[in-house]
């Protein structure tokens, strides 16, 4: 892997071809403090949506995002789970990907605990009617319990069955579905400040259309798949585009990892 932005001297080839430019493997270390979440010291959350895309556009292929990734891609990943303290995902997506509980890696235990985070981030699902199977392990067996944001009108007995299979049930709209600024103030409140969501697309377009996101990491996968699968994000279009501003851009095996953030100030 090797970094194409900013430009340091590190990123900067030599006339023998040495250095980063070189595209060595770069360790876990390395990626947790090229991903590290902005510090400002206000304890404010920041909602980070993790991605991958097609040069076409497409978001999955087969309704998968695996089939489009790559082994760099589920490192970073890997690293991006490993630093959050949640990670919010949709209804649509737990169904589609056969979400289980995110595993407490060695590796990341002992900045974990510094960070005063638990073995591994919570998963929080967000789901207006609890379409779900609550015989999963996501729900049933996770280390740390599996979150479901809902609506106050969420259907009581579904309510109930989350709750019975182990799931803390969350209430982030006053009607059927979810706010997703009050998803955020919501997750905040349980201490869950380093937030990333996964998507899927139709999730990360509520999520943009409210204002909420502070930040992407794409994956650009260097692979066409014509077709009519989804875009990274979807539904109703905001008013005026936002813009974000160019953090960093790793490059392996023609796979681009990119990442943007909200401009401060």
């Amino acid at each position: 892997m090797r970094r194409l932005f900013p430009v340091t001297e590190e990123t900067t080839p030599t006339a023998s071809g040495e250095g980063a430019a070189a595209g060595r493997e770069w360790s876990l270390d390395e990626l947790a403090a090229a991903y590290a979440y902005p510090d400002d010291g206000s304890g404010a959350p920041w909602l980070r949506g993790n991605m991958v895309s097609t040069l076409d556009g497409a978001a999955q292929h087969d309704g998968r995002s695996q089939p489009i990734s790559c082994a760099a891609d589920m490192r970073i990943f890997g690293t991006l789970r490993a630093l959050a303290d949640v990670v919010v995902v949709g209804a649509e997506t737990v169904r589609q990907e056969g979400y289980r509980p995110a595993r407490a890696r060695a590796e990341f235990a002992e900045a974990r605990a510094a960070a005063g985070q638990g073995p591994a981030p919570a998963i929080a699902v967000i789901s207006a009617g609890l379409d779900l199977d609550f015989s999963l392990p996501l729900f049933t067996s996770p280390l740390v319990p599996t979150l479901v944001l809902t609506g106050a009108a969420a259907p009581a007995g579904r309510v109930a069955e989350a709750e019975r299979a182990g799931a803390r049930v969350v209430v982030a709209g006053d009607g059927a579905g979810v706010e997703p600024a009050r998803a955020v103030r919501a997750l905040a409140g349980l201490g869950h400040t380093r937030l990333l969501t996964e998507g899927g697309p139709r999730l990360l377009g509520q999520l943009v259309a409210a204002g909420v996101l502070d930040e992407l990491c794409l994956t650009i996968s260097p692979m066409l798949t014509a077709g009519d699968a989804q875009r990274i994000a979807g539904g109703p279009a905001t008013a005026v585009p936002q813009r974000f501003e160019l953090v960093s851009l790793l490059e392996e095996d023609g796979f681009l990892f990119s990442r943007y953030r909200r401009p401060r100030g």
